[in-house]
């Protein structure tokens, strides 16, 4: 699938942060102790959720765009498993198309179609299956680093011929229905890819460019003596002026249109002779600056109907195949206009849908003077061979053309404009619109269903839904799904030299279709020979073990079930074992010698430096070097499909020069292995599953086989693309030959009919509908609205009568920093990958989710927002979680049912309550961006409100304050698990107990916790929110007063609010105040308050509450000098302190719950060498000693 930004290479170089690094060990956690495949394997009683992931290419490193797909589906998908669903997450890879088929021209230095067939398609595809996964590596690494939970061992490709066969099942449903034809429309199409591209695929990427053109009114001559209007004739020089954009399509003009109700003037240029026809309501504007004459103002569209004209270019003049009645005439349509141009339009039926409308309805003829790959024809004797739109200067045909009519006295003007003109999505190339035959899906008899079957779907961002999506069902033309290139799923068309047209919808029909020699075939393994007996290879041409004894019995016992099979020609083996076997079977039932033939093909499998050793040795080998026999080899040896090949040779070989005969092939164990792998075209895990297709036999044993060609490549696996299955010759109940259409499919029908295709239904999975339709989910950038999600839904629509999707997120664009295109090039975005090692991923993933581009709106990408996030949300996270283990006590059981009574205690409590809902909200309704709106706002209140506020009574050993922070923890790491899956795991490893699951992924997602705590829960936020506003007025005021919060005051005053003590505690703490006065207001001097309306602050400072201040100010001294020197929380001290009397009795005042609140055992008063504090006018000389 499509996407829009350059891919960023991988860089390593960026040092890793610490939190870099603990991801990684989470990443380990996860793999070492498969913690993914557990949480697929988790009882669900909700049953599974299904969600549809449309495939990337891996032609290039992911990039941002990639990211954000990725993280929205693992949000998603985690919180689904949380909510009591099994979330099978699957990986696919987008294989097949224009992107792939550009990357391989350019690696191979050819461009266009003639080149590719030149080297071979054989040669083109198989390029292009190689390059298909080049980046897989990088991807997975990347996948996984950005902590998605994803199956990347079973992911489906839409290249494999289980999904091909998929698309052809849903192509014959189609045409059941009668909703596929064939026909010659105007498309949209790309001369150097030499294919129609899709209007959706056009719009998807933005791919219109603003260019300057050059526009021509060129002078179409009227054929003199013709009667028009009333009484009036054309003389020798009467002209219609006709107006176009594209002057490289006048050699193929057919025909010109007027409007039947619209007026037309015909005039003069003032001392020029010619007399000119444009729509009255044009003049002004076509002869602007010029002195005309007005000859007839009087005539009408309808008066110029059926006049002839002269051909602009005059190469298809005497071609006697085309329709000369209708050519070159006046015709009415009601496409003309008079808002632009002359009313009189050129008309070019095969490269305009409206002018290949009107040549259709009135059996005008068209020329096709422009070749496939956008080349004037042979015919076009001036400009043969030239583009008429190159890429490199898209001017230059049109100059020509304009340079030929200005010589040939038929250009009137020229004038340069600068429209949007579309271009190819994958090359740039400017497009063409050109008549081409090709397949469509009837879109129109479906329209309805698609809009009545959309109305189910929920989109966020909800405008979509009756906005973009619906306008493009609305506006939808039939869908054209045929594809003129090669690497790509075969369209499943023949047609017969009479024009009949058979579709194959599986595998087993293409069979059932396909021409057949008429052969039956019997395959014969030697009879037991000494090589056999001895456990020894044999497989050197100069063999010397013959049959045994037993083995001649054997080959005289099988034959006897040979005798009424009639069999009219014998293959063997050239090596002695099989001669004798040959002999036996010839004297038994009298074959003739001359119906014996000997390949070499089907001797036994060469052992190489083994062939005449044990057996042991080889079985040893493969294990020894962990080798498969498929395509691993001893040295001077084959491998099985070394054999497969030679073998699929000689049985294609044969069924081609032999029909209606009954053959037996005698040949050797691992021979005919190779030979029924050929026949089916099996892959190797196909092949090597020996148990389940019993493909072995034993000696002399014979097994009879049909054969039917089937479309292989050069290992003789089976392969549906091209050329394989153009080689497949298909015949009707009447021996009618049909050989298959060239086209491919477009690869939007293979991305839509992924939800089915994925899984081989209908030929396997069979309740796939029961279980995986319609899809809870899906996401991805909001130009899919109009692709993939467009064509997936119309393709559910037919086939299932339901939308694909009940959910559908779509995100926008992110852009670089600076507005741009995210381009490499110009070095205008950093490296993801340097992100992760600075900032680690939980960081990038919440910016991602709870950013605008999760409404559809496009971002500019900013690290600092990145950074920002790491700072207030990951990193003051995993502080709180640091100072909870500081003081953690292992033996503390979770009493989760008790309350506690303290009010920062019920309030957290309560704040997660709400936070709780509103995640939960945002997730059900699958606004992202919405559930993670309040989780910064948690974490701050988290840390910096009640943690700050609860710090002394955890540090002190209080139970109800440890069980809160630790329930809060908890629950805060399972509400984190889906967006920041790495920070949660990191906090659940570390609070978990011996009763928890082992991961937080494995959780269930929080329910609110009222069942263990039961208060008021909206008052403690009302009253909470008082709280913290009175303090922050109270900080204002201390601030403008020039006063610390260290130095204690004697109250405050607080105006219009009432609180309960609890709540004045808190505040007398905050602010450090020693009362608080509700509703009155003092009589203090100006110079001894500080009034901000709501509070007012007593700034009076009397010697006690100064002495008071002093001594926080030393606690806070002695606590910086423990912190500086790396002590913990738990580590005891004494202290020795040097100042003078007065800070001795400060001192000693304080001593008991200075010692208690610094850890200190004593302090002892002497001079020392320690560090020197000063405080207001005392000097401390402060020494910790351990």
């Amino acid at each position: 699938m499509a996407e829009n930004e350059t891919n960023p290479s991988i860089s390593l170089g960026t040092k890793k942060s610490e939190t870099a690094l603990r991801e990684e060990r989470v990443l380990e956690f996860w793999k070492t102790n498969d913690i993914f495949k557990k949480s697929l394997e988790k009882f669900s009683p909700k049953g599974n959720y299904v969600f549809y992931d449309g495939p990337p290419f891996a032609t290039g490193l992911p990039h941002y765009g990639h990211i954000l797909g990725s993280v929205t589906k693992d949000v998603i998908g985690r919180y689904q498993a949380m909510r009591g669903f099994s979330v099978p997450r699957r990986w696919g890879w987008d294989c097949h198309g224009l992107p792939i088929e550009n990357i391989v021209e350019k690696d191979l230095n050819i461009s266009g179609k003639k080149a590719i067939e030149e080297l071979g398609i054989d040669k083109f595809v198989e390029y292009a299956r190689s390059k298909v996964l080049t980046y897989v590596a990088e991807w997975e690494k990347t996948v996984n680093r950005i902590g998605r939970w994803v199956d990347f061992d079973n992911s489906y490709k839409t290249m494999d011929n289980t999904f091909v066969e998929s698309v052809w099942w849903a192509l014959g449903e189609l045409n059941k229905k009668g909703l596929l034809y064939e026909s010659v429309r105007v498309l949209a199409y790309c001369p150097r890819c030499e294919t129609p591209i899709a209007n959706s695929e056009i719009a998807m990427d933005n791919s219109y460019k603003d260019i300057t053109d050059i526009s021509v009114y060129v002078k179409s001559k009227l054929k003199s003596g013709q009667k028009f209007g009333q009484g009036k004739e054309t003389k020798d020089s009467v002209y219609m002026i006709t107006w176009t954009t594209t002057p490289w399509t006048l050699p193929g003009n057919t025909a010109v249109a007027v409007g039947k109700n619209i007026n037309y003037t015909a005039l003069r240029i003032k001392g020029v002779p010619e007399l000119l026809i444009v729509a009255s309501e044009s003049v002004g504007r076509v002869f602007k600056g010029k002195e005309i004459e007005i000859v007839y103002d009087d005539i009408k569209g309808s008066d110029l109907i059926g006049l002839s004209y002269e051909p602009i270019f005059d190469y298809y003049k005497n071609i006697d195949t085309l329709n000369k009645e209708n050519i070159w005439k006046v015709w009415h349509a009601d496409f003309v206009t008079t808002d632009v141009g002359t009313g009189v339009v050129h008309e070019a039926p095969a490269f305009g849908e409206d002018d290949m409308s009107l040549a259709k309805e009135h059996n005008i003829p068209f020329i096709r003077h422009v070749e496939p790959n956008g080349t004037f024809s042979k015919e076009v004797t001036d400009f043969a061979g030239i583009k008429v739109k190159p890429k490199e200067d898209h001017q230059s045909a049109d100059v020509l053309i304009i340079k030929y009519l200005a010589q040939n006295g038929k250009l009137f003007e020229k004038e340069k404009i600068v429209h949007s003109y579309p271009h190819c999505y994958r090359c740039e190339t400017p497009l063409l619109y050109y008549a081409l035959p090709s397949w469509f899906v009837n879109i129109q008899k479906v329209k309805n269903n698609l809009l009545k079957n959309a109305k189910s779907m929920n989109w966020v961002p909800s405008h979509l839904k009756g906005g973009r999506f619906k306008n493009t069902m609305e506006s939808a033309p039939d869908w054209t799904i045929s594809r003129n290139r090669y690497w790509a799923s075969p369209l499943p068309f023949w047609k017969s030299s009479s024009g009949k047209i058979m579709f194959v919808n599986s595998i087993e029909d293409l069979k059932s279709k396909t021409k057949k020699s008429g052969n039956k075939y019997f395959v014969m393994r030697h009879g037991e020979a000494e090589n056999n007996v001895l456990k020894v290879c044999s497989s050197a041409p100069d063999n010397i073990h013959h049959l045994t004894e037993k083995g001649k019995k054997q080959v005289t016992e099988a034959v006897k079930s040979l005798v009424d099979k009639n069999i009219d020609m014998i293959f063997a083996s050239s090596f002695l074992r099989t001669e004798e076997t040959t002999n036996i079977i010839k004297k038994v039932i009298n074959f003739p010698s001359q119906n014996i033939k000997i390949d070499s093909r089907l001797v036994e499998l060469n052992d190489g430096i083994f062939a005449d050793g044990p057996i042991q040795k080889v079985h040893d080998f493969f294990k020894n070097n962990n080798l498969s026999k498929y395509d691993g080899a001893p040295e001077g040896g084959e491998s099985l499909v070394d054999v497969k090949k030679r073998v699929g040779e000689f049985i294609y070989e044969i069924d081609r020069k032999y029909q209606n005969k009954n053959i037996l092939i005698i040949t050797h164990e691992d021979t005919v292995w190779a030979l029924f792998s050929a026949i089916n075209g099996l892959n190797k895990e196909e092949t090597m599953d020996d148990i389940k297709n019993n493909f072995l036999l034993k000696n002399a044993e014979i097994k009879e086989f049909n054969f039917i060609p089937l479309p292989h490549n050069d290992n003789y696996e089976l392969d549906l693309h091209r050329p394989y299955i153009d080689n497949i010759v298909l015949v009707d109940e009447k021996r009618e030959e049909y050989k298959r259409i060239p086209e491919v499919i477009d690869c939007w029908f293979e991305s839509g009919s992924m939800p089915f295709a994925q899984d081989h239904y209908p030929f396997e999975n069979l309740d796939w509908k029961k279980k995986n339709f319609p899809a809870g989910f899906v996401a991805e950038y909001i130009a899919q609205t109009r692709t993939w999600f467009y064509y997936t839904h119309v393709i559910s629509s037919i086939l299932f009568r339901k939308a694909p999707f009940e959910n559908v997120v779509t995100t926008g664009t992110i852009l670089a920093e600076d507005g741009e295109k995210m381009s490499k090039s110009r070095n205008n975005f950093p490296d993801p990958w340097i992100l992760f090692n600075k900032y680690g991923v939980d960081a990038l993933r919440f910016y991602l989710m709870s950013c605008p581009v999760m409404k559809g709106e496009d971002i500019n990408f900013s690290e600092k927002s990145v950074q920002d996030i790491s700072n207030k949300i990951i990193s003051r996270l995993n502080n709180v979680l640091a100072f909870y283990e500081l003081y953690r006590d292992p033996q503390l059981k979770i009493l989760e049912h008790k309350k506690s009574e303290n009010i920062l205690d019920q309030w957290i409590l309560t704040r997660l309550d709400e936070l709780i809902c509103g995640m939960t909200n945002g997730m059900e309704k699958y606004d992202i961006s919405l559930a993670t709106r309040p989780v910064e706002s948690f974490i701050e209140d988290l840390s910096t409100w009640y943690l700050r506020r609860s710090r002394d009574r955890i540090k002190n050993g209080d139970e109800k304050a440890k069980q809160t922070l630790y329930f809060v923890l908890k629950n805060l790491a399972k509400l984190m698990a889906p967006f920041a899956p790495f920070a949660a795991e990191d906090i659940w490893l570390k609070l978990k107990n011996e009763n928890d699951v082992e991961s937080v992924h494995l959780e269930s997602w929080p329910s609110k916790t009222f069942k263990f705590f039961s208060f008021g829960k909206s008052k403690i936020l009302e009253n909470m929110e008082v709280v913290r506003k009175v303090v922050t007025l109270g900080l204002e005021a201390r601030q403008k007063a020039g006063i610390k919060v260290r130095q204690p005051l004697a109250k405050l005053e607080i105006k219009n609010y009432k609180l309960d003590n609890e709540y004045e505690t808190l505040i007398k703490d905050e602010l450090n105040v020693k009362k608080i006065i509700f509703e009155k207001r003092s009589e203090l001097k100006s110079s001894e308050r500080s009034d901000l309306g709501e509070v007012l602050l007593d700034t009076k400072i009397t010697p006690e509450l100064k002495l008071e201040g002093n001594y926080r100010e030393l606690v806070r001294a002695v606590q910086d000098m423990r912190k500086k020197i790396g002590l913990t929380p738990n580590d005891v001290i004494s202290l020795v302190i040097e100042t003078n009397d007065i800070g001795k009795k400060l001192i000693q005042k304080f001593e008991v719950e200075l010692l208690k609140i610094v850890l200190a055992s004593k302090i002892e008063f002497k001079e020392n060498d320690g560090e020197e504090t000063k405080i207001d006018e005392l000097v401390f000389k402060i020494r910790i000693k351990k």
